[in-house]
């Protein structure tokens, strides 16, 4: 090819560059673009081998001006290929939730053989930001080449985690507020980006969203367990820089799968799942994908119960039979502690990841319910590590069970403590149930795949083993080897002193 594939991706950090070398001036890293104020440039060196075969490029400026206060602000731009102007004082649209692409013609004659350099350069007189997400270069025989190969190349890159807000839907004064991180990765080894997401959790709370093609920015909207409904929207802060591993997230679901046609099932693609939001375990993806595939799952029971085989509190009261152990049973008896804050120690079978715990308010005083409480997590009763923190929470009833998930929670932990720092005002502190739930040992799903353009058909999988964890070194096997470093240093050290005196004589 006479001008490789060239393009300049700004919705990652670092950019992720093709043909290309970027200089910039008086200009911020933002994650998802990079932005440029006042007076700021970006320089783009590519380089074209035979200039003669392109009669005309085509260059697509993909990009945003932020809004001034409550204006769509002011950012014009001038775009120079060897310093020749392509475009002067020009203004890309501003003030929306989503960047534009600018599209123009670059005539032959100016590209040369060797490096070319491409300048961006925002007007002095500019009173905002202009937000630059990438830049591609095509001969203009074909068009949309360079953004296929670096969709192509970001799908490779398939963990995405997003920085989230949300406000309430319907309701003009409503706000934008931070809402949880969301980190989701669909592969089924096609290569290809995501376009839509939709996803229910165990608690009943749904979202679905929208991405733009760049996977740069989302919108959608959000309804909580409770039916409260949301706007939603999300800023990308990374591909897989953001998490460094998922490796041995248990909501990381990985599935051996089969395609239903024919009249019989047929092995396919394994299929690897996670979504992230937050809240509790999905039990139901739905996805389309950029080249018009679709796809359902719906999981079987997303979680599995947890042997507790001990439970110790800082007080109970006894005299009333209003003890720990009634934690784990069914029966209406409750614990009740006598001080407004209070800690609960449970022992489990076996060392279990924990994904979520969930928590049953008492028969009575609701000023007695926790409200503000930590779920620590420990391998040998003494030493604690922070898991899960709540402020704030409140029950609607009594005898109302809530859930709460531990999506950060990847060790296997014996002994667990819910330590309550907080009432709802009483001088006590009680609750009806405490349960645990972990990962499941043999999840599976079924649902239905769509290829662009065909009919649906039958879908479904079976877990594959998790990958196994590399052992942790034996206790004391660093001192070994360092002992035994030193001691062949000191072999070679006498060695050579030997070698020198044979030489000598």
């Amino acid at each position: 090819m006479s001008l490789n594939v060239t393009f300049a991706d700004f919705s990652v950090d670092p950019p992720r560059l093709s043909n290309a070398k970027a200089r910039q001036h008086q200009c911020d890293v933002a994650g998802s673009h990079v932005a440029l104020h006042a007076g700021g440039t970006v320089e783009l060196d590519f380089e074209v081998t035979d200039p003669e075969e392109i009669p005309e490029a085509t260059l697509t400026i993909t990009a945003l001006v932020s809004r001034l206060g409550s204006s769509l602000g002011y950012a014009p731009i001038d775009v120079l290929l060897q310093g020749e102007v392509l475009a002067e004082e020009l203004t890309v649209p501003g003030g929306g939730e989503l960047p534009h692409d600018n599209v123009f013609a670059v005539p032959g004659h100016l590209l040369k053989p060797g490096t070319n350099t491409l300048e961006i350069r925002v007007s002095a007189k500019a009173r905002s930001v202009l937000w630059l997400y990438r830049i591609t270069l095509d001969p203009v025989h074909e068009q949309g080449r360079s953004e296929r190969a670096r969709a192509a190349e970001a799908a490779r890159e398939s963990i995405f985690a997003y920085d989230t807000e949300r406000r309430a839907a319907h309701c003009k004064s409503s706000s934008w507020e931070p809402a949880p991180r969301l980190v989701f990765h669909i592969d089924r080894g096609e290569h290809s980006l995501p376009a839509q997401l939709s996803w229910r959790g165990e608690d009943g709370a749904e979202s679905a969203i929208s991405f733009q093609s760049s996977m740069s920015d989302f919108y959608g909207c959000h309804r909580a367990g409770d039916g409260t409904t949301y706007e939603y929207r999300g800023r990308r802060t990374g591909g897989q820089n953001g998490p460094q591993s998922i490796e041995h997230s248990p909501r990381l679901h990985r599935f051996r799968t089969e395609e239903g046609w024919g009249g019989g099932w047929h092995p396919s693609h394994d299929l690897r799942l996670l979504v992230d939001d937050g809240g509790a375990l999905v039990e139901r993806v739905a996805w389309r994908d950029q080249k018009g595939n679709s796809g359902v799952a719906v999981l079987r029971s997303a979680s599995t119960g947890v042997e507790v085989t001990d439970v110790e509190a800082s007080d109970e009261f006894g005299a009333a039979g209003e003890t720990a152990d009634n934690l784990l049973d069914d029966s209406p008896m409750k614990w009740l502690a006598g001080y407004d804050t209070a800690w609960v120690d449970f022992t489990l079978a076996r060392p279990t990841v924990i994904t979520s715990y969930s928590l049953m308010s008492a028969n009575d005083f609701p000023g007695r319910d926790p409200r503000n409480w930590t779920l620590h997590g420990s391998h040998d009763g003494r030493h604690w590590t922070p898991l899960d923190s709540r402020t704030g929470e409140t029950f609607a009833g009594r005898y109302q069970t809530r859930k709460f998930s531990l999506g950060s929670n990847t060790a296997a932990y014996r002994h667990y403590r819910l330590d309550v720092t907080r009432n709802s005002g009483a001088t006590e502190v009680q609750l009806a149930h405490v349960h645990f739930a972990g990962a499941p040992a043999d999840q599976a799903f079924t649902g239905y795949y769509q290829r662009f353009d065909e009919g649906p058909i039958g879908y479904r999988g079976t877990a594959l083993p998790a990958p196994v964890p590399a052992a942790l070194p034996a206790p004391g096997l660093a001192a070994d080897l360092e002992a035994a470093a030193e001691s062949l240093a000191a072999t070679a050290r006498t060695l050579s002193a030997l070698a020198a005196q044979l030489r000598d004589h």
